[in-house]
């Protein structure tokens, strides 16, 4: 029921999406309060926080699910569905792409400024046609993997639990880290929830990278992970960029200017410059990502069928 659950929840998301800002805004609510309640600045209390936080919700998911199971497999389909449709979200990131992509198109650089800072939460009023669709093509690869990929990965693994577990534990260590100085109580609260997702994140984000490597330029991807993905502050971030920009066969990172100075990032990738027209190519990179999976998962499904 996997496959079909995966599947059911794909179509009814181009069919109707989830208002991505209000979701997000809910998740960062529910982690400022539990912020407020356990921050006393220490690490353990941030470890409690988030066992309190993501892996109690998680644990109630895992026996609700086998209860669920038990009672019916109708009504396990129906949570898969219920918890994946909360928990993935291709069109939660694929519509600000999308508008990005045509106000680029259409010259309209304010528009597209407006919408990727909407989008990353942060101001990009200084940034050009070209640094705009770089970046813009950064974030969907971030965001296809933590809004799709990761979690489907972890849904196959423990069910609507695991999915719950990802979803959660990323928008923890989102909100516990903050850009620039981070206050001291709060940096070494959020060390644990960070820990966390580097390691809830470890497997998905190496899969996701080997995909992008298939469907795109599987030597250039590969060379570009070994050799620059270190580079990158996030790990995790890195391996997804670097084999991203080699499948894609384009530059990214690269220094940005932010809102005072100059925003020092490693290059990424091999090739040519970030133009508009490659916006194309990273939607396609990513769909025939998904496609890939989906066909994979297909096989699993059918092989299982056959082997009982």
């Amino acid at each position: 029921m996997t496959f079909f659950s995966i599947l059911c929840v794909l179509v009814l998301e181009q069919v109707k999406a989830l208002p991505a800002t209000r979701l997000q805004a809910l998740l960062f609510a529910y982690a400022d309060w539990l912020e407020e309640k356990f921050n006393a600045g220490e690490r353990r209390h941030g470890a409690v926080a988030w066992a309190v936080g993501a892996g109690l919700p998680a644990g109630c998911m895992l026996l609700l699910q086998i209860g669920t199971d038990l009672l019916h497999p109708l009504a396990g389909f129906a949570l898969d569905i219920g918890v994946l449709y909360l928990t993935v979200g291709f069109r939660q990131f694929s519509h600000f792409f999308t508008d990005i992509h045509l106000a680029l198109r259409a010259g309209e650089i304010e528009q597209a400024r407006r919408l990727l800072g909407e989008w990353r939460g942060e101001g990009v009023e200084r940034l050009s046609s070209a640094e705009i669709a770089r970046l813009t093509i950064e974030t969907g690869i971030l965001s296809s993997h933590r809004h799709v990929f990761a979690p489907l990965f972890w849904f196959m693994v423990a069910g609507p639990a695991g999915a719950l577990l990802y979803r959660l534990s990323a928008c923890l260590a989102e909100r516990w880290t903050e850009a620039g100085e981070v206050p001291t109580e709060r940096a070494r609260f959020g060390e644990f929830s960070r820990e966390a997702f580097s390691l809830v994140d470890w497997l998905p984000a190496r899969l996701t990278a080997i995909t992008f490597a298939i469907v795109g330029d599987f030597e250039d991807a590969v060379f570009c992970w070994r050799t620059q993905a270190a580079q990158w502050t996030d790990t995790s971030a890195g391996i997804l960029l670097s084999s991203g920009a080699g499948a894609l066969g384009v530059r990214l990172g690269q220094p940005l200017p932010g809102a005072t100075e100059i925003e020092a990032r490693p290059e990424l990738g091999l090739g040519e410059e970030v133009a508009v027209e490659h916006l194309q190519s990273a939607v396609g990179l990513v769909w025939r990502a998904l496609v890939l999976c989906l066909m994979l998962l297909a096989l699993l499904t059918v092989a299982s069928w056959v082997g009982s």
